[in-house]
Formats: structure tokens, C-alpha cells, sequence
């Protein structure tokens, strides 16, 4: 007798997969694929990688700096008082190195310059007796100008000169300087000796600028070391134009923290005229 046979169900089919939904995980798949690729490389990166990607950054700002201070904009600050008036002792500036063409580094070559020196124009420059030393100093005459002083007054081209910045706070001295004596070579009408000309701070000339040069004065008359005691101003010397005071605070040594306790706020931003 035969056994019995035991029924077995059948396999339940396997669904269907259709094309669509076979595109759609194998597009899931890559990108889950690319995303923990990426992960890891960003996770892997060396120390070494990270450093030199910060040292780039660094260096590229440092140029811009660089840059910018050496053909475009400088910081100055202002050390005596013989602008004052005008420019006070501890005002810091922002100096336009580009108006008047910068100069390249190591060379004397001057990138173009927008505009020359006028009168007028308050200037940072080089003093030729002490050409490592800025000065700053206003332009009262320019090549070809006749200048003159009497008792205080500028006159130039022999016109007397309205100077509603020009301060005098010494009005009962005006001292003799043998520093002056160099003017005797740009006299108009120079005496037969040079010991015959008898310059002093608030009298003297008339003298003429020669080509290329500049007279520059301070705005605190009597209280100034300028063109009057050491010559003429070399254009190629000329550095900037002032613009602004960007910051500007008094010392006083019995304060602490003067640098902030002294700032003159309401200086800061004032233009330079």
C-alpha cells in the first residue's frame, strides 16, 4: 500500500520589480555612495592639508595689505604741534599714497599720479634734512612761485595771502636762524654778500621755487620747523595727501589707559582741509 503524500503549498512568487523603481534605487544607492565619500574625504584630511589651506588665506590677506599700504592708503600719526590748528598732537590719519603717484618699492619709479601737488594741500613727505623722518606740512608754493614774508604775512607772487588756518601764538619774538641762510641762493634780488642777508622766522625772501620743488609750510607759524629753515620740498619726496583723521586721543601720563580715557571723539572722522 502506497504511502500517503503530504502536499507542500507552493513558494509565494517573488513581486515584480519594475524598470522605474530599479532606476530610482540604484540613483539612491550612488548618491548615498557619493555622500559617504565625501564624508570621508572631509573627515581624512590632514593636519598637514588644513595648515596650508589657513597658511594660503593668511598670506593672501598679508599681500593685500601690503598692497594696498604701499600704492594706496597709509596710517600716519602726528608727533609735534606744528600743525596744530589744523592737526593736533596724537591724531592718527589715513593718508592717500595714490593721488600723487606711489612709489614702486626699491625704485624711484611712481606709478601715474591722479593729481599734482596744489597749494593749499596739506601733505605727508620726506624733509631733505632728514629724509627718513615723515613730516607733515601744508603746500603754500609751487614751482615758479615768488614768496616772501613780512612781519608774519605770506605774500606770494607779491600778493599778501588770506591764511584763515595759519595760527601765531608768538607775537612779541621773531628770532634770527643761520638755517635760513640757504635761501640767499633763490634770492630775487640777492645783496652783493650772503652776510648781508638777515632772514628771520617772520621775515624773509623774497625767494623763488625752482622747477620740481615745493614750499611747504606749518600752520602753527611760530611754532614750525619747515621750508623756511631747511629748503624746498622734492616732488619725488611728496608721499600722500591726508584725508581723514581716523583716530585721535591726547596722552596724559597721570590717566590710566589714556588711550582710551583721552580719545577725542569728536575728531574722529573729521576731514583734513
Amino acid at each position: 500500500m502506497d504511502d500517503p503524500q503530504t502536499a507542500t503549498p507552493d513558494a509565494p512568487a517573488p513581486a515584480p520589480v519594475y524598470p522605474e523603481r530599479r532606476l530610482r534605487l540604484s540613483a539612491e544607492r550612488v548618491d548615498s555612495e557619493r555622500r559617504k565619500t565625501a564624508d570621508e574625504s572631509r573627515g581624512s584630511m590632514s593636519t598637514g592639508r588644513w595648515m596650508w589651506e589657513w597658511t594660503k588665506a593668511i598670506s593672501t590677506a598679508i599681500l593685500l595689505f601690503l598692497v594696498i599700504r604701499t600704492f594706496a592708503f597709509e596710517a600716519f600719526k602726528i608727533p609735534t604741534g606744528s600743525m596744530e590748528g589744523t592737526l593736533l598732537v596724537g591724531d592718527f590719519l589715513l593718508v592717500n599714497k595714490a593721488v600723487y603717484g606711489a612709489e614702486i618699492p626699491y625704485t624711484h619709479a611712481h606709478l601715474p599720479k591722479f593729481s599734482e601737488p596744489r597749494r593749499g594741500d596739506v601733505i605727508v613727505f620726506l624733509p631733505p634734512h632728514d629724509p627718513h623722518k615723515n613730516y607733515v606740512k601744508r603746500i603754500v608754493g609751487v614751482p615758479g612761485d615768488t614768496l616772501e614774508m613780512r612781519d608774519k604775512v605770506l605774500l606770494r607772487n607779491g600778493r599778501a595771502q588770506s591764511e584763515p588756518f595759519a595760527r601765531h601764538t608768538d607775537p612779541l619774538t621773531d628770532p634770527q636762524s643761520e638755517e635760513m641762510l640757504w635761501q640767499y641762493r633763490y634770492l630775487v634780488n640777492p645783496p652783493a654778500h650772503w652776510s648781508d642777508y638777515h632772514p628771520t622766522r617772520d621775515t624773509w625772501g623774497p625767494i623763488v621755487v625752482p622747477a620740481g620743488k615745493y614750499f611747504a609750510l606749518g600752520d602753527n607759524r611760530d611754532n614750525s620747523e619747515d621750508s623756511r629753515f631747511w629748503g624746498f620740498v622734492d616732488a619725488e619726496a611728496i608721499k600722500g595727501r591726508p584725508m581723514f583723521v581716523y583716530y585721535s586721543f591726547q596722552h596724559d601720563i597721570t590717566r590710566n589707559f589714556d588711550w582710551l580715557t583721552g580719545v577725542r571723539w569728536g575728531r574722529i572722522g573729521e576731514l583734513v582741509h
